[in-house]
């Protein structure tokens, strides 16, 4: 059997994602989900949003009118970013507010994952970057265990 090294990372410090609309991802980010902006950066410009367990740097891209739409099929790099819910009322509530947000687009309702047990929902938000909301009722137990 061949032996792995110890991992040399701890977590994610945070995400970096580029945006057509730095404003109009921001609000959806902060009014909309509740993340607070943890910094900017108005020469870049970029804005950095927290939820108290990740932070996202949001980076306007440079040309808007000139930038190529997202692909999940095509383009390499992010294909979704999946964010977890804590429980299933919440992930009701939540897709009852995103899904009425201007300029998001629904993919799909709340839904197995597959065969379950986790319940998700995939919208894109008004930059078109594809956001999953995820309710794992496992992760529930092992919290609730630990």
């Amino acid at each position: 059997m061949t032996e792995h090294p110890t991992a040399s990372t701890a977590g994610v410090d945070h995400i970096g994602l580029s945006v057509l609309h730095l404003e109009k991802t921001r609000q959806f980010f902060c009014e909309c989900l509740g993340w607070t902006v943890v910094g900017e950066r108005p020469d870049y410009p970029a804005v950095f949003v927290s939820d108290k367990h990740t932070i996202l740097t949001l980076w306007r891209v440079q040309a808007p009118e000139q930038a190529v739409p997202f692909d999940r099929r095509a383009n390499v790099g992010l294909h979704h970013l999946a964010l977890a819910v804590p429980d299933r009322a919440g992930l009701d509530a939540l897709y009852q507010r995103v899904a009425q947000w201007p300029d998001v687009v629904v993919e799909c309702a709340p839904e197995l994952s597959g065969k379950g047990p986790k319940i998700h929902f995939f919208v894109r938000e008004p930059s078109g970057l594809r956001l999953e909301f995820a309710y794992d009722p496992r992760r529930e137990v092992k919290q609730a265990a630990g």
